[in-house]
């Protein structure tokens, strides 16, 4: 009996899922409800359209969105190959003509013997096939979004973004800084603390108010706000409101004076390393360049490097930590209906990013694929930039998950540790790099990768060669 796989959206990871399977002979039913049901955002039909900006982030390889495209490219991305042919002058980035990167996607999927594209509208989960995979994107429909929330339970499925922005500990100036948690005195604690002056404080909410702020689409309505206000709002209520509301001092001591200070700003660590912290209250709808200029203003802060902005907006993804597996497949299944294993990829997977979107649709797929050989396939090391995300996202332990792309920051850290910043990301890269080609190895030994070389990684000079 011929094994076989539904996938549900025909976005980025459902376009480069479909390729992986079909590529080794497995049938794919590609399910894709555009154009006859179109979403806020999209324009046209075409598959892997990419919806806001045409870059795909840095080339280069001593970065993390380096370091996923040679993951990328190592594991033979159809997606991250199409792209390269389609690549447009960005410096040391990977811009794409993105209409002709979709129309090629969309042309290569259709001629595709394996791979049967369907254009229309899932509102239930199919169960005539071996598995199932969900790339239904950040605007997942009401029907399909319902069947997920019966599936993982009701606080399995976020229906928005309300996060806080996350910056590099390595970035921060700890001279300035204090550990501290409240009422518990000045002997250390779970945060770190930045403590404002009064001048400083009112510089800060001047600027907060006047900040540019993201426009919202027509879909991202007010009711998305009420439960989580953005930092700004709160401010614009009153100049003092910050300071009894996120940004209180009350139980906090200064170390430096043995006085309460006038506001106070804390950090908590996103993980066990410390490697990168979460801005605690923060939630905000500024502009990027907006929140890098205003938020380092904080005192600690004036040369903090951004792992992720704030962002509030209109955002279906699942619970990832307490719903999904390192290979991207759902803990277990609830429905009264007998259904096929189901894996999620893409955005609803709780993962950020054109290429990390990519890379879950093909981890997914030789997940699939290894399952329909009687085998299970080992999780990405996590000194690789997508088995970091991976480990990051999918671990049991984190509360109050937010969606996150590919940082040095959720790495392991380095040991022995290494100071220089360009050292240490080169460190992290050459650790990755090490760490992908033994996993590679095994994946062609057990025949989940074909035995030929892959091509070499793409790089920088390649880009613009």
């Amino acid at each position: 009996m011929t094994f076989s796989v539904d996938i549900i959206g025909g976005g980025l990871a459902g376009s480069e899922a479909a390729f992986q399977l079909a590529d080794r002979g497995v049938p794919v039913r590609l399910y894709e409800m555009r154009p006859s049901t179109m979403t806020p955002v999209h324009t046209g039909g075409d598959c892997a359209e990419l919806v806001c900006s045409n870059s795909l982030k840095s080339m280069k390889p001593e970065s993390a969105a380096g370091m996923l495209k040679s993951e990328l490219s190592a594991l033979g991305s159809k997606l991250f190959a199409i792209a390269l042919e389609h690549r447009v002058a960005a410096g040391g980035a990977l811009a794409i003509d993105r209409q002709a990167f979709a129309a090629d996607v969309t042309s290569k999927l259709d001629r595709h013997p394996y791979i049967r594209l369907i254009r229309e509208e899932r509102k239930l989960i199919p169960d005539g096939s071996d598995a199932v995979i969900i790339a239904s994107g950040p605007l997942i429909a009401d029907d399909l979004a319902a069947e997920l929330v019966r599936l993982t339970g009701k606080r399995g499925l976020s229906f928005f973004d309300a996060a806080a922005p996350i910056v590099m500990g390595d970035s921060l100036d700890h001279s300035r800084l204090f550990s501290q948690s409240r009422y518990e005195g000045t002997e250390g604690g779970d945060y770190l603390n930045a403590a404002f002056s009064r001048e400083e404080y009112e510089a800060f909410v001047k600027e907060l108010c006047s900040a540019e702020r993201v426009v919202a689409k027509d879909f991202e309505s007010k009711e998305l706000f009420q439960a989580c206000q953005p930092i700004e709002e709160i401010a614009r209520k009153g100049f003092d409101a910050p300071r009894f509301g996120p940004l209180k001092p009350v139980g906090i001591t200064d170390p430096r004076t043995g006085r309460r200070p006038w506001a106070v700003v804390q950090l908590r660590a996103e993980n066990a390393a410390a490697t990168a912290y979460n801005l605690v209250g923060f939630q905000t709808n500024l502009a990027f360049p907006e929140q890098r200029r205003v938020f380092r203003m904080i005192p600690g802060l004036e040369q903090a490097e951004f792992a992720r902005y704030g962002v509030m907006h209109r955002n279906t993804f699942i619970d990832a930590p307490h719903v999904l597996l390192p290979g991207l497949r759902l803990r277990e299944d609830t429905s009264e209906r007998r259904l096929p294993p189901i894996y999620v990829a893409g955005q609803l997977a709780g993962t950020e990013g054109y290429c990390e979107a990519i890379m879950s649709g093909l981890f997914a797929a030789l997940n699939i694929y290894a399952r329909s050989k009687g085998e299970v396939l080992a999780p990405l090391p996590a000194q690789t930039a997508f088995g970091a995300l991976m480990a990051y996202a999918t671990d049991p332990a984190t509360q109050d998950y937010q969606p996150m792309h590919v940082s040095f920051g959720i790495m392991p850290p380095l040991a022995p540790p290494v100071k220089q910043k360009e050292q240490r990301y080169r460190a992290y890269s050459r650790r990755g790099a090490a760490a992908l080609d033994c996993y590679c190895q095994k994946l062609r030994a057990s025949g989940v990768l074909p035995a030929a070389c892959p091509p070499a990684p793409a790089t920088q000079d390649s880009l613009h060669g």
